[in-house]
C-alpha cells in the first residue's frame, strides 16, 4: 500500500511547491485500486496531487469520513476533475454542523463547520450513501457501526448539530471510517475519529479477530481549541489514550491534522517509534 498525504495542517518543510491547509486528504493505492480518502477544504488536495504526479482523474472511488468542511468542501473540485468515481459517505439526514465555544456566561463564539451541501444535490448521481458496513472495492470497507467501548474525544464538546438557535451535541451519525485488508494485515483510516480512535480500532479488531493491524492512519481529534492547539482533555487523559493504544497489536500509527501537536508529543512519549507525524507531502509505504 502507498499513501500520499495531499492535505494536512502542516507540510514537509523542504517542499515549497506544496501547500498546507487545515484539512485532510489522502491518496491511497492498494490492490490495484486508487482511493481518495477525504478531499480537504478546497483546491489544495488537487494542486498538491499534481505536484506529486498523482492523477486525480484516475481515482477509482472517493470516501468522505464525515460531513465537516475541512474534509468535504473539496468535493466539487474532485467531481469536476474526476468524471467517473463514486463518492462514499454515510447516509444521514441533511443538517448543519457548528463549532461553539462559550466566552462569557451569555456569549459564545459560534460558526458553521459543516460542508457545503450544494454538491450533494448537484452530483447526487455520483454519491454512494453508506447505511451499513460496505465493501466499496475488493477488501476495502467503509464502516459505520462503531464500537462505544471507550469515551469519545473530549474536544467533541465544542461541536454541535442542528439549527443555529436549537443546537444539540453532534452525535456524529455522519461519520464512518475505512479499513483496507491486505494479505499481510489491516490498515485503518480514521478521518478525524470523532467517534474515538480507540473505538474504531476496537471495531476493526471485532471485524477481523486475530488479524495483524499494520497501521492506523489519520487524525485522532485530541485537540481542544484548534486555533490555540489546546488539548482536548488533560495531559493525563492523552497519556492514558496512548497507553490504551499501545495495548493493541498495532505496528505503526501515523497521524496529524486534528490530533494536535501538543497531544502528538504526549503520545510520542508513550508510543515512541510506533507513532509518526505525517504532514502534507508525506509518502507511506505500508
Amino acid at each position: 500500500m502507498i499513501i500520499h498525504v495531499l492535505a494536512d495542517n502542516q507540510k514537509i518543510a523542504n517542499r515549497t511547491d506544496l501547500k498546507a491547509e487545515k484539512g485532510l486528504s489522502y491518496h491511497v493505492s492498494s490492490g490495484g485500486c486508487a482511493i481518495l480518502f477525504d478531499v480537504g477544504g478546497g483546491q489544495t488536495f488537487l494542486q498538491n496531487a499534481r505536484q506529486l504526479d498523482l492523477d486525480i482523474a484516475r481515482v477509482d472511488v472517493a470516501v468522505l469520513s464525515h460531513r465537516h468542511h475541512d474534509h468535504g468542501n473539496g468535493l466539487p473540485v474532485f467531481l469536476r476533475e474526476n468524471q467517473h468515481a463514486r463518492v462514499c459517505l454515510r447516509a444521514c439526514p441533511t443538517e448543519s454542523y457548528f463549532f461553539k465555544y462559550p466566552i462569557f456566561k451569555y456569549t459564545a463564539l459560534q460558526f458553521e463547520v459543516g460542508l457545503d451541501v450544494t454538491p450533494l444535490e448537484v452530483f447526487k448521481d455520483r454519491l454512494w450513501l453508506i447505511r451499513q458496513t460496505t465493501e466499496i472495492c475488493p477488501n476495502v470497507f467503509c464502516v459505520v457501526n462503531i464500537s462505544e467501548k471507550y469515551p469519545r474525544p473530549a474536544g467533541n464538546r465544542y461541536l454541535f448539530a442542528g439549527e443555529k438557535h436549537s443546537l444539540r451535541p453532534d452525535p456524529f451519525e455522519h461519520e464512518l471510517f475505512m479499513i483496507i485488508q491486505e494479505p499481510d494485515g489491516l490498515v485503518i483510516f480514521t478521518g478525524c475519529a470523532h467517534s474515538g480512535v480507540l473505538n474504531m480500532i476496537e471495531t476493526a479488531v471485532e471485524m477481523f479477530p486475530g488479524v495483524r493491524i499494520k497501521a492506523v492512519v489519520g487524525g485522532f481529534h485530541l485537540v481542544g481549541l484548534p486555533l490555540f492547539n489546546t488539548l482536548g482533555g488533560s495531559e493525563a487523559d492523552i497519556r492514558k489514550i496512548g497507553e490504551q493504544l499501545s495495548a493493541y497489536p498495532i505496528d505503526r500509527l501515523y497521524t496529524g491534522h486534528c490530533t494536535g501537536m501538543k497531544a502528538f508529543r504526549i503520545l510520542k512519549q508513550v508510543l515512541g517509534d510506533r507513532i509518526e507525524h505525517i504532514p502534507t507531502g508525506s509518502c507511506l509505504r505500508i
